[in-house]
């Protein structure tokens, strides 16, 4: 994506962040089903990423096409995609399809934590696995002619034991695929489900070695803090000079002196 693509997804991925601590698995296909939506209608796409079209008319529009069919918190987060700019008409489908593929795994995560996100990935990771050995499975599920139906029973057959998020996520990248290969969209897939367990991680470097108690004390603050049972991933840096630098997801916590007296030297430098 280009850079004001790139910067509209990041809205819309903030905007639908405090959605997810509630949301079902219904969020997601309801993403999904619009996704296929736009997909199909160039001139619905058109219309919705029309920079001299206002944003009140591209609520209308979609409130006319979705209100009664989908729930509040998809229709809203749908109309948050539409009220920021796109570098092309593609970008607003990804983004949608981006939206859904991590409120589902947000979904995974609200059931089982990181065990849950651990999880999906497996079950990801063994649908690839499975069909990249198989030239026939390839080509079944590749087939154009084919019932979407049946391709979809046969992926699910594939990984027996699949949570029902990781059915929603394979059932969406057989049945749509978006001219990538079921398995290529899968492995993209997985790619924001590692995003996502970013979250339960929390990159730790420290001027000098912490001691055990320094560790535990760290955890027990962090694990307060971001409300999560989160896995200490330490490492060493001695240009720090003092202090540690914490990342937890995208957010850093840089609390060393090293960073005080880059800031210092920037604001003298003004």
């Amino acid at each position: 994506m280009a850079s004001v693509s790139s910067e509209s997804l990041a809205k819309a991925l903030e905007f639908l962040e405090p959605k997810l601590a509630l949301a079902s698995i219904e969020l997601p296909k309801e993403l999904f089903a619009v996704l296929e939506v736009l997909d199909a209608n160039a001139g619905l796409r058109r219309a919705l990423t029309d920079p001299a079209r206002g944003n009140a008319d591209k609520a209308g529009l979609l409130a006319q096409l979705l209100r009664g069919k989908v729930s509040a918190d998809a229709e809203d987060t749908v109309a948050q995609l539409a009220s920021t700019r796109w570098s092309s008409e593609r970008d607003i489908s990804d983004a949608l399809e981006t939206l859904a593929v991590t409120a589902a795994t947000a979904v995974a995560e609200q059931q089982d934590g990181a065990s849950g996100l651990n999880k999906l990935e497996q079950d990801l990771f063994s649908f690839i696995e499975v069909v990249r050995g198989n030239h026939e499975l390839q080509r079944a599920l590749d087939d154009a002619q084919a019932p979407v139906e049946a391709k979809r029973a046969l992926a699910l057959k594939l990984v027996p034991n699949a949570s029902q998020t990781s059915q929603v996520l394979i059932s969406q990248a057989v049945s749509n695929p978006r001219g990538l290969k079921p398995a290529a969209l899968v492995g993209r897939f997985v790619e924001l489900v590692a995003k996502r367990q970013q979250r339960w991680i929390a990159s730790v470097t420290s001027s000098i070695e912490l001691s055990e108690a320094q560790l535990s004390r760290l955890e027990s603050s962090l694990n307060k803090l971001y409300g999560r049972q989160l896995k200490l991933n330490t490492t060493t840096d001695p240009s720090l000079v003092g202090g540690l630098v914490v990342k937890v997801g995208d957010e850093v916590v840089d609390a060393s002196v090293a960073s005080r007296v880059a800031e210092l030297r920037r604001a003298l430098a003004s």
